[in-house]
């Protein structure tokens, strides 16, 4: 708590515990998918921990984190004080309602299953939550290789930044001359005795009228101009600061670091291309993956190049790395995601319903990280999550994250190329 809301005051200790009890079982969820391919414990203690882990889970971003983000928008506004117990309560109702109508339109669950059932609640927690990361995906595998990559950074010089610094200057010097000069106007109005001393009266009206009709339409007109120099010279300062952070990147790319990284950016653009294609090919052609990606690969390289190799044992070896990995990455990812969002939206009086919103999102993000990790494990160690998690229609997540991944990422180049585009056209027209 201390690290992520270190500038707001998050007062209300219920807030703590539920956010701290989100991130403790998101993070439990996969400490159990690695201890379901190292097969640490018994498979029935094993089972008991999973749907331990679920039930709170769901009881947490269902029931409790709703009724009290309701609860403490309640509380913020002041008429209904009194009554906030109830209307608290009118809004969680509210969010049930639209939360199982999300349900209708999508293929998800087995019919089957009762109302009170733990796959009713997964199916519709798995949508929220693989829709946000498709979303974050796709805008990720495309910003990291435009971020990374030394290819996309405009070409600055000191000449480039000095000259705009001149502008900058200049736009700062009119802007203190004219507003010397309304302060000037202003005073010798005062002096005449123009602003306290005003006549009143039909003739005094008219006598004002003629006699200061240039003094105030000069005074109007330096006023425009000063507020339109403003707008530029923010607009100037705006763009010096770029400038600044991209004669900054340069200057790092050419470290060891800056070209390490600029290599993972073009490893990310293939890795992008390549996520790009097999979307669109399983959305077309409706296919969904059977194998786990580590097993198919070793097993295409060992066919590929005749040599004797355990796959079984390897796959298990590498599985586990490799599911490390997206567990980290994910984790740490998400916390920076969030934690930037809080810093730029919170407030003293919104802090606690961002924070109890930002445990919502957490939450249901690492369940249906849960529901496609599984899919990146060997046959073996899904047997225990699959029947923890029921009867799904696992197929459909994957295609639906497909489906939002591709959006995602063709919004995201169109978007970025506009702004890579109009970037030295704003540069120039400054």
């Amino acid at each position: 708590m201390r690290k992520l809301f270190k500038d707001y005051e998050v007062r209300q200790y219920v807030v703590q515990v539920i956010f701290s009890v989100t991130f403790a079982f998101s993070c439990t969820m996969f400490e159990l998918i690695i201890f379901e391919i190292l097969g640490v414990l018994n498979s029935s203690s094993r089972y008991f921990h999973w749907k331990l882990n679920l039930c709170v889970i769901l009881l947490i971003l269902v029931f409790m984190v709703p009724f009290y983000i309701g609860y403490f928008v309640v509380s913020n506004i002041r008429l209904l004080h009194r009554q906030k117990l109830l209307f608290a309560c009118v809004l969680w109702l509210t969010f049930m309602y639209f939360f199982w109508k999300l349900g209708d339109p999508f293929p998800i669950l087995s019919p089957k299953h009762g109302i009170l059932s733990i796959e009713q609640l997964i199916s519709r927690v798995g949508v929220i939550g693989v829709t946000l990361m498709a979303l974050l995906s796709g805008f990720g595998a495309v910003n990291c290789p435009y971020t990374y990559m030394s290819y996309f950074l405009r070409n600055v010089t000191d000449a480039d930044i000095l000259a705009l610094e001149r502008r900058l200057l200049q736009t700062m010097d009119m802007i203190i001359s004219k507003k010397k000069r309304i302060a000037v106007a202003h005073r010798t109005m005062f002096q005449r005795g123009e602003v306290h001393n005003k006549p009143t009266g039909f003739w005094g009206m008219i006598k004002s009228v003629t006699t200061s009709v240039s003094g105030s339409e000069n005074l109007s007109l330096i006023q425009q101009e000063v507020d339109a120099l403003e707008e530029l010279s923010r607009q100037l300062f705006l763009e010096t600061a770029d400038l600044h952070a991209t004669k900054e990147r340069i200057e790092y790319s050419k470290t060891f670091q800056g070209k390490y990284f600029n290599f993972l950016g073009y490893f990310f653009s293939i890795y992008c291309v390549w996520k790009i294609f097999m979307a669109t090919i399983n959305i077309v052609f409706d296919r969904v993956g059977k194998t786990d990606p580590v097993t198919r690969g070793i097993e295409i390289t060992v066919n590929y190049l005749g040599i004797q190799f355990d796959v079984k044992f390897w796959s298990q070896h590498i599985s586990f790395i490799l599911v490390g990995i997206i567990i980290v990455t994910s984790i740490r990812g998400l916390l920076i995601t969030l934690t930037k969002f809080f810093y730029a939206i919170s407030s003293s009086k919104s802090s606690n319903v961002i924070v109890l919103l930002l445990a919502q999102i957490m939450g249901m993000y690492f369940v249906s990280s849960v529901l496609l990790i599984r899919m990146s494990m060997p046959l073996e160690y899904r047997t225990i999550i699959t029947e923890v998690l029921g009867e799904l229609q696992f197929n459909f997540y994957h295609r639906w994250f497909d489906v939002i991944f591709l959006v995602s990422a063709l919004s995201s180049i169109l978007f970025l190329y506009l702004a890579h585009k109009q970037a030295p056209e704003k540069h120039m027209a400054l």
